[in-house]
């Protein structure tokens, strides 16, 4: 196994790395959205149990962030090689991308579980509040989504690259 400076044995572990980064930290901010925010709705729900299906939003937008990191994971770790054909360009680039959405998805998720948590308990008390907390779950779910956008960039630079 030849190696040379631009593809040395190590360059892979970076693209390892930013597989498990990405899948980490979105799974970690789809899990805080997800407690938080059914926390709010089992408050919610004690005094109207009939507004529980109608809550359960946030925890579903919640759970999408998980699928934005497994995407990216499997991109990344599709295009995995031995040292010689994966160059440190690819490794970095696959890296930066896993970091991207992952950190996008745990910070997206902590805006989906305060906003979940508070909304919903809101929305019982005034129902007009609901279309309020939807749209500010959406504008914290779309962090989660340019992560997502710049991960996939990403990635697919570095196959356009190898080609």
């Amino acid at each position: 196994m030849a190696t040379n400076e631009l593809a040395p044995a190590y360059a892979p572990f970076f693209g390892c790395m930013g597989a498990a980064s990405a899948i980490i930290f979105s799974s970690l901010g789809a899990a805080y959205g997800t407690a938080k925010s059914g926390v709010g709705i089992s408050a919610m729900a004690v005094m109207k149990p009939d507004l529980i299906m109608k809550s359960i939003i946030p925890v579903v937008m919640a759970g999408i962030l998980a699928i934005y990191g497994l995407v990216v994971a499997a991109l990344i770790i599709q295009s995995l090689y031995p040292a010689p054909q994966y160059t440190l360009f690819m490794s970095f680039c696959d890296f930066a991308a896993g970091l991207s959405v992952g950190i996008c998805g745990l910070a997206s998720g902590f805006a989906i579980g305060i906003v979940g948590d508070a909304g919903v308990r809101s929305t019982a008390q005034q129902p007009k509040l609901f279309v309020g907390m939807i749209l500010i779950l959406i504008f914290a779910e779309v962090l989660g989504l340019y992560g997502l956008i710049v991960g996939i960039i990403l990635h697919i630079r570095i196959t356009t690259k190898a080609s």
